[in-house]
């Protein structure tokens, strides 16, 4: 199938062998074939810049769009579905606005008034259609213009007879170009089917009359078959373009090439070769084609510039041709929009198409662009390859989901088209499963080919399912390589279909490593003796008996006598952090029995505590030791906590009322009062030092009680950064702060900040 590009000034078309052509931008070469239309003498346009672009689709094309406008100075608008609320493509333009509210997720890309509403309310100059959803619907174009919006594509009326396959085939015919052989006009009823099945025979093709993409075609095969396949196609269409009519065509030029020129204005860009095909789906697509004689392209490319003069087609546009073993075309349909594999023809030309395609929205002519025909030039192959979220050992079944790991391949010659291709990104259910269209280039078609291999093998993608196997064995096929090419080429070729599966040994072992810390070990112990259930043992203890301890002295004598008191102490005091679990363990341990006997006694400054409904009871049990309360600044989700609320949630919980003793607040506090304030620094090392004592003499100056608390939550303090606090002011207290003791290191800082005159 071959495919023609046609633009403001004129068309193209290519070889067959199944290339298509695309009306998108200036082609690379000026055929002798065209020389009666010649550029020049295209219609006068009044020039009107753009400065507004709204791009009426989404994803990667979406993407691929507004980075042309933000190279012209242009600001992009998107839209989006409910559906697609996190998308990239919403971030990656100027502004973003939502479109079609409670409808269904393709629906609401397919809502005219929608998005014309949300053009003309946010001072939009035009909007470009993409590829696919509204991009050959000539009542969206015509909408556009009736709005006072610019339609970056076809006129309306060519948007219609293009975009109307019934009535591309008749304009064909009347251009003298050769046509496939089918129906004369659209089928729409099951008798139609059945009787024209009978008429040709099979196999017979349905295709959808007014989309393309591959989406409403069934071929038909057996007459058992027809009924099923015709409803399966006109359901399929009407879903994807919003018309469910239907073309039926005699297939016997079926294995052929799939060829497509790219045309814009009557200036040629080249063929692409597209027969690789999966289900009427493009796969791979290469430019220029390979092994093509310069006969059939020159033959092709008359009929399609001759088609494209014939309808008067503005803009890009694509011809699509099927080219047989005798080197015979036949026409097949015109693609009045840009193409997904226009990339490859920008990369051999290094022609932006999508620029050109605004610049003649404005009104501006190729030759006014500074482009001719004779410096349009090929230069070595490009391949293009559509990596999608399908799983091919499962007959290529889509996959939705979370990607958890993503590595893209990249380098000279690889250029990568997406939108959701990122580590967190959902693949979503409701549109198309293209992940990342990966384009290389190089001097020729095995070079290209073997860059393509290169990034493809550096991809990592775990989470969803890819059809990176399946690329892998089409490009290092041999027959592929040597550009042998024709739409059966995937059915003739099983082994295609023949995967080793990915051993993903770094996620495997990272699933491992997960499960062992949260379940245990699953290796076997090296004895059948069950571990020991120890009963503590708690000492007994004289209730009657009064235990003096630092809590009594702030309650008797106050906080700062509290304070004084620690920094007199000649021993090294400890705060027990047990009961800070306390609300979990309680439960399933005797914590309250132990806390009454060795921790009424033992040399503790504070129990650290949450809740509470827990602290109260650990007050009960352990009455002569000062309980603290750790205020976070910020909740487990990182959202910050105001002072207020902090303060109200001591109240609700009844620290305040109840007399807790210390307080450990978030950084940035600094209370004034008679209250113990514990002030978390994470200590980094001795060229923390100056910066430390100097906030430490600003909070004994703000402040009426302070201990410093040095916090090494992530063991990065050496034992020689603890030494480097000896010498804190006399006026506050001090303390390290350690979370793990893995391998010593913390256990050593300890000591160290200890030894160092740590309280």
């Amino acid at each position: 199938m071959l495919g023609a590009c046609v633009s403001r000034w004129g068309l193209t078309g290519l070889p067959l062998r199944l290339l298509n052509s695309k009306t998108c931008c200036p082609t690379t070469q000026l055929y002798q074939s065209q020389a009666n239309y010649s550029p020049n003498k295209c219609k006068d346009v009044e020039y009107k810049p753009i400065r507004s672009v709204l791009v009426a689709n989404r994803g990667e094309i979406a993407i691929r769009v507004f980075r042309a406008c933000s190279e012209l100075g242009i600001r992009s608008v998107a839209i989006y579905s409910e559906q697609d609320k996190m998308q990239v493509h919403r971030q990656k333009a100027d502004e973003s606005y939502l479109v079609g509210k409670g409808l269904a997720p393709v629906a609401a890309y397919l809502s005219i008034p929608e998005i014309i509403r949300v053009a003309k309310e946010n001072r939009v100059d035009a909007i470009h259609p993409g590829y696919g959803f509204l991009s050959e619907r000539a009542d969206f174009a015509q909408a556009c213009v009736d709005s006072g919006i610019r339609f970056i594509g076809p006129s309306p009326r060519v948007v219609h007879q293009m975009g109307d396959k019934v009535a591309a085939r008749q304009a064909a015919i009347e251009a003298n170009v050769p046509i496939v052989p089918g129906t004369s006009g659209p089928v729409t009823t099951t008798e139609e089917a059945v009787n024209f099945c009978r008429e040709y025979g099979l196999p017979v093709i349905f295709k959808a009359a007014y989309g393309g993409g591959g989406r409403g075609m069934r071929v038909v095969r057996k007459m058992e078959e027809v009924e099923e396949l015709f409803r399966r196609a006109t359901s399929e269409a009407l879903a994807a373009f919003g018309n469910g009519a239907i073309l039926s065509r005699d297939p016997d030029t079926l294995k052929c090439r799939f060829l497509a020129i790219e045309l814009e204005t009557l200036f040629i860009f080249y063929e692409r070769d597209c027969s690789v095909q999966r289900r009427h789906q493009k796969v791979v697509e290469i430019a220029p084609a390979p092994n093509l004689d310069p006969a059939v392209r020159e033959r092709m490319t008359t009929d399609a510039v001759r088609l494209c003069h014939h309808v008067g087609y503005e803009n890009a546009g694509t011809v699509e041709f099927l080219v047989d073993e005798a080197g015979r075309h036949y026409f097949i349909e015109v693609n009045a929009r840009l193409q997904v594999e226009h990339t490859v023809t920008e990369e051999v030309t290094g022609i932006d198409l999508v620029q050109h395609q605004v610049k003649i929205a404005e009104g501006l002519t190729l030759p006014e662009l500074g482009l001719d025909q004779s410096k349009i030039k090929i230069q070595g192959s490009a391949i293009q390859c559509r990596m999608t979220t399908e799983d091919p050992a499962k007959n290529f079944q889509p996959d939705t989901g979370r990607i958890e790991v993503f590595r893209s391949g990249e380098g000279m010659g690889i250029r990568l088209d997406s939108a959701s291709a990122f580590a967190g990104a959902i693949i979503s259910p409701y549109y198309d499963s293209l992940l990342v269209k990966i384009i290389a280039h190089a001097g020729n078609l095995p070079a290209s080919a073997a860059k393509m291999v290169r990034a493809l093998r550096e991809f990592r993608v775990r989470g969803v399912k890819t059809n990176i196997p399946f690329l892998l064995n089409v490009l290092e096929n041999q027959k592929f390589l040597t550009g042998t090419l024709d739409t059966y080429f995937i059915d003739e070729h099983p082994e295609l279909f023949q995967f080793v599966p990915s051993q993903n040994r770094a996620q495997k072992l990272l699933n491992y490593v997960g499960d062992v810390l949260v379940n245990g070990p699953l290796t076997p112990l090296g004895t059948d003796l069950k571990p020991a259930d120890v009963e503590p043992q708690v000492p007994p203890v004289d209730s009657a008996q009064k235990l003096g301890g630092f809590r009594e002295i702030i309650t008797e004598q106050g906080p700062e006598a509290f304070a004084k008191a620690v920094r007199n102490h000649k021993g090294l005091l400890l705060m027990d952090t047990t009961f800070r679990d306390a609300q979990s363990v309680s439960s399933r341990h005797p914590i309250w029995r132990i806390g009454a006997g060795p921790r009424s006694t033992s040399p503790c400054d504070s129990c650290t505590n949450v809740r509470g409904s827990v602290w109260r009871k650990c007050d009960a049990s352990c009455p002569n030791i000062p309980f603290q309360c750790c205020l976070r600044g910020a909740n487990p989700s990182g959202t910050p906590v105001t002072r207020n609320g902090s303060l109200q949630f001591l109240k609700i919980a009844g620290f305040i009322s109840t007399g807790m003793d210390h307080f450990r607040p978030p950084r940035g506090w600094c209370s004034r009062g008679p209250a113990i304030i514990f002030w978390l620094i994470s200590a980094r090392g001795p060229n923390i030092r100056a910066y430390t004592w100097l906030l430490a003499d600003e909070l004994v100056n703000s402040c009426t009680h302070v201990t410093l608390r040095f916090k090494d939550m992530a063991r990065t303090v050496k034992q020689s950064g603890a030494r480097c606090y000896r010498g804190m002011s006399n006026d506050i207290t001090w303390s390290p702060f350690t979370y793990t003791m893995t391998s010593g290191a913390g256990s050593g800082s300890m000591l160290a900040a200890c030894n160092a005159g740590a309280d």
